[in-house]
C-alpha cells in the first residue's frame, strides 16, 4: 500500500478481516493514493488479483527497515509475471498455520524462501494459465505470460490475470514438482532496484510503526522495572500516582525472575502518555535487595584479568601441538583484547499495545518474532494460544532487540489489569537500561608465525560471561570453527566463564560484531610482525583451499573469501593510493550469517586524535542474486554506519548491577556529518543467495582499527577506540 491507507475499510477492521480469513484478502483490495478500490480474488494465502489489475502480494515476515516487505513480494510478483507497478503490499498477521515461521533475523530471509516463495508465485501463473487454457479448450503447454495476462500465440487470444482469476480461484493447484520457475535471464523484477514500499508513507509521516497504533478508547501506561536487572518491588507510594491528573490506575506487578520474561515493577495506566510519566515520577519505589547489585564492569574487567593467568575452565579446541609451535615460532606475539556490553538502540524505543476482552487478546506490536511472544503471552496470563492474535506493525529499527518480547507481555498484563486498551511506550531510559545487551568479552592471544611469513601457531584464551549455566550466556560464546580455526595447523581455543546477571542477547551479527574485531587486530599484529603486507597476509593465511566443513554455516569457502578480498584490494586501491601524513588504510574479512565480506576502511587522524573516516570500501559475497540492489546497497551502508557508530563511542557501563548510560548523549550513535561514503561491490558467485543485514557489519570494525595503526602506529585493542590514545 503505497501511501499506507486501506480503501473500503478502516486499518483495524481490515487487519480484524484478513485474520479471520488466514491471511486472503476478501471483498476489496488494497489500494494506494487516487486509485478506486475494486473486488480482489485471493489466489492462495499470499495473491490476491483485484478487477482494476492490482496485485496485492502478502509480506509475511516483521519489517524491522531491512526491507524485506520489498524483496519478498519481489520474489512471488516476479514469477507471477506481473508489472511490479501494479503490485500493492500488505503486512501480514502472525499466523503461523498459514505462513510457517514469521521472525527477522539471523539474515535468514532470502535463504529461507527464496525457492518456497518464488514456487508460491510460480503456482499462481499456472493457475492462471489453466484457467485461460480451460476457458480456450487449448493445451495450458500451448499459453505463455506476459506481465499481467495469459497469451495463447497460435491463435492470438489474450486474457488479463483480473479477468481470470475467479476461475483460477477454484482450481487444483498443480503438484508442485511440475512447475517450472523462470530462468534468471528473464527476470523483470527480481534484481532490478526498487523503492522501499513503505518509503512514500515514512517519507510523508504516515502512521506505520508500533509507535503509532491507535485503538478506540485506548489508554497509555509506562512500566518501572527496577535498575538492578530482576530486582523485586518492596514498595511504591501508589496512591501519590494516582492523585496526578488524568491517571487511572497505579499497581504493582510481582512478576518473575525470568529476564526474558515478566519481570517485577509498577505500571501507571493514564489517559495520556505524559500524565503517566507524570505519576511515575510520584511512585518513590523502594527496591529489594538483588544479588546482581554488587556486579560491575570494574568488577568483571579485575576478574577476566585474573582468570587470563589461570588454569582455563576447559578447552574447546585443540589442533595440533600450540605450546612447541609457539617455541619453535620465529616471530611472537601476545596481545588482551576486550570489548564492552553494548545496546542495541533502536530509534522507536519499545513498544506495544494490547487489548483484552472476554477472555481474548489482541496485540499490536513492533515484533521481530512474533510466534515467541504470543507464547510467551500465553504462558504468563494463563491463555491458550488460540485466544491470541497479534499483528505486527513495522519496527522502528530491531537490530535483534524485538526478538525478545518483554515489552509485548508487559503490555499484555497491564491492558488485562486495566480492563480496556492500552499503549505501553518505554521511555529512551527504559530502552537502554533495559536491553538485551550485545555481551563484553575479554581475549587473551597468543601467536607466532615462522620464517617465511606463515601462521604457525594461535591460541585464544577467551573469558566471557556465563548464567550460571555452564555454557556462555546469550550470545556470549565462540564456535570452535571460529576463523583462523582450521587455517592454522596449530590452534587452541581455552574458555574461562563469570558468572553475570546482565542480560544478554544477539546484537545485529551476534557474536561476530565482537570477535571479527579481535580476530582480524589480531592477524595484522601478526602481518606486521612478520613485515608483510596486511592484505597479502590474509591471502597467505587463507592458503589455496577450498571448503572447510561440510554442513550449513560451519563451511567456510576460503575460495569465496580470497574473491572478495581480491575485489576489495581492486576497488580501493589498496598498496596503490597515495597517503598523506596521519592518515592510513586497514582491511578485514570476516563470514558470518552464509555471507563472506571483506573492507577496507581509511582514516585521517589529527595531532589531537580526532578521528575521520575519509571512506569505506566493501566487497561482498551473497551468492549468484541479489533480489532488491537499492535495499542490498542500503543494507550494508546501515552495517558499516553501524559498526563505526559503535567502534567510535558506545558502550554499556554496569555499575551496581544496573546500567550507567540512559540516553543519546551518553551513548553517541554516529551523526550523519560524521557518516563516510562507502562503496559497495558484490562479488557473484554461482551459490544460493543468502542474506545480508548482519554479515557486512563486523569487519568494518577491525579495518578502522587496522586503520588507525597505519595511521598512527598505536595499537587498538578495547573498545571503543579511546580517541586520546591515538
Amino acid at each position: 500500500m503505497a501511501d499506507g491507507s486501506v480503501s473500503g475499510a478502516s486499518r483495524r477492521q481490515f487487519i480484524q478481516m484478513t485474520a479471520a480469513s488466514g491471511g486472503l484478502m476478501l471483498g476489496f483490495s488494497l489500494a494506494g493514493k487516487g486509485e478506486a478500490a475494486s473486488a480482489a480474488t485471493p489466489i492462495n494465502a499470499y495473491v490476491s488479483l483485484g478487477t482494476d489489475g492490482l496485485v496485492t502480494i502478502v509480506a509475511k515476515n516483521p519489517e524491522i527497515g531491512q526491507g524485506i516487505k520489498t524483496s519478498l513480494p519481489m520474489m512471488i510478483a516476479e514469477e507471477i509475471d506481473v508489472d511490479w507497478a501494479k503490485v500493492r503490499t500488505h503486512q501480514a498477521d502472525n499466523n503461523p498455520t498459514v505462513y510457517g515461521r514469521q521472525f527477522a533475523g539471523g539474515s535468514m530471509a532470502t535463504p529461507m524462501h527464496w525457492d518456497q516463495l518464488r514456487m508460491v508465485g510460480a503456482t499462481a501463473r499456472a493457475l492462471l494459465i489453466a484457467a485461460a487454457a480451460k476457458a480456450w479448450g487449448v493445451s495450458a503447454a500451448d499459453c505463455s505470460t506476459t506481465p499481467g495476462k495469459v497469451v495463447h500465440k497460435a491463435s492470438g487470444r489474450t486474457a488479463t490475470y483480473a479477468s481470470l482469476a475467479a476461475r483460477a480461484a477454484t482450481l487444483t493447484p498443480p503438484e508442485p514438482k511440475s512447475i517450472r520457475l523462470k530462468d534468471p535471464k528473464d527476470y523483470r523484477i527480481i534484481g532490478k532496484p526498487q523503492v522501499q514500499v513503505d518509503a512514500p508513507a515514512l517519507v510523508t509521516g504516515k502512521p506505520l510503526f508500533g509507535i503509532d497504533v491507535q485503538v478506540p478508547g485506548m489508554l497509555y501506561a509506562t512500566f518501572e522495572k527496577a535498575p538492578v536487572f530482576g530486582a523485586g518491588v518492596a514498595s511504591a507510594d501508589l496512591s501519590a500516582a494516582q492523585a496526578v491528573k488524568g491517571v487511572r490506575k497505579a499497581f504493582v506487578v510481582e512478576g518473575e525472575t525470568n529476564l526474558s520474561g515478566l519481570l517485577p515493577g509498577v505500571a501507571v495506566v493514564a489517559d495520556s502518555w505524559w500524565q503517566a510519566r507524570k505519576g511515575r515520577e510520584k511512585l518513590n519505589i523502594r527496591w529489594k535487595a538483588h544479588q546482581t547489585a554488587s556486579q560491575s564492569t570494574a568488577g568483571f574487567n579485575a576478574q577476566a584479568q585474573a582468570l587470563s593467568t589461570a588454569t582455563p575452565l576447559r578447552t574447546e579446541r585443540k589442533d595440533g601441538d600450540f605450546a612447541s609451535a609457539i617455541k619453535g615460532a620465529a616471530r611472537t606475539v601476545e596481545a588482551a583484547y576486550a570489548y564492552p556490553f553494548l545496546a542495541h538502540a533502536p530509534l522507536e524505543p519499545q513498544n506495544c499495545t494490547a487489548h483484552f476482552s472476554a477472555g481474548k487478546l489482541e496485540i499490536w506490536a513492533p515484533t521481530q518474532n512474533p510466534e515467541a511472544g504470543r507464547q510467551l503471552v500465553a504462558k504468563t496470563l494463563g491463555l491458550k494460544p488460540d485466544d491470541i492474535t497479534i499483528h505486527m506493525t513495522r519496527c522502528g529499527g530491531g537490530f535483534g532487540r524485538r526478538l525478545a518480547n518483554d515489552y509485548m507481555v508487559e503490555a499484555a498484563w497491564i491492558a488485562r489489569e486495566a480492563g480496556a486498551p492500552v499503549k505501553l511506550l518505554w521511555s529512551r531510559e527504559d530502552d537502554l537500561r533495559h536491553d538485551f545487551y550485545r555481551p563484553a568479552g575479554w581475549h587473551y592471544l597468543s601467536g607466532g608465525v615462522d620464517a617465511t611469513g606463515q601462521v604457525v601457531a594461535w591460541r585464544d584464551h577467551f573469558v566471557t560471561l556465563t548464567d550460571g549455566s555452564g555454557k556462555p550466556a546469550s550470545s556470549a560464546g565462540m564456535s570452535a570453527t571460529e576463523f583462523p580455526a582450521r587455517f592454522v595447523p596449530n590452534y587452541q581455543y581455552d574458555l574461562s566463564l563469570i558468572n553475570s546477571g546482565i542480560p544478554t542477547g544477539p546484537l545485529r551479527a551476534p557474536g561476530s560484531n565482537a570477535l571479527s574485531f579481535v580476530i582480524q587486530s589480531f592477524i595484522d599484529e601478526l602481518a606486521h610482525a612478520a613485515e608483510a603486507d596486511p592484505l597479502a597476509f590474509r591471502l597467505k593465511l587463507l592458503g589455496d583451499q577450498g571448503k572447510v566443513g561440510s554442513t550449513g554455516q560451519e563451511t567456510y569457502d576460503a575460495g569465496r573469501m580470497r574473491g572478495v578480498l581480491k575485489a576489495v584490494a581492486e576497488t580501493s586501491g589498496w598498496g596503490k593510493t597515495k597517503l598523506g601524513p596521519r592518515q592510513g588504510m586497514g582491511v578485514a574479512f570476516h563470514f558470518s550469517h552464509m555471507g563472506y565480506f571483506a573492507e577496507v576502511v581509511q582514516v585521517t587522524v589529527s595531532p589531537k586524535g580526532q578521528v575521520k573516516v575519509d571512506k569505506v570500501w566493501v566487497a561482498g559475497d551473497v551468492g549468484r542474486q541479489i533480489v532488491n540492489p537499492a535495499g542490498a546497497i542500503n543494507q550494508v551502508q546501515g552495517a558499516v554506519i553501524d559498526g563505526i557508530s559503535a567502534a567510535l563511542g558506545q558502550q554499556i557501563t554496569i555499575e551496581h548491577g544496573q546500567a550507567v548510560q540512559g540516553n543519546f548523549h551518553t551513548y553517541p550513535l554516529l551523526r550523519m556529518a560524521s557518516a563516510p561514503p562507502v562503496e559497495v561491490t558484490w562479488v557473484m558467485t554461482d551459490n544460493l543467495p543468502t542474506g545480508l543485514g548482519e554479515p557486512a557489519l563486523p569487519p568494518v570494525l577491525p579495518a578502522l582499527c587496522n586503520a588507525i595503526f597505519a595511521a598512527t602506529g598505536q595499537r587498538v585493542r578495547q573498545l571503543p577506540i579511546d580517541l586520546k590514545a591515538v
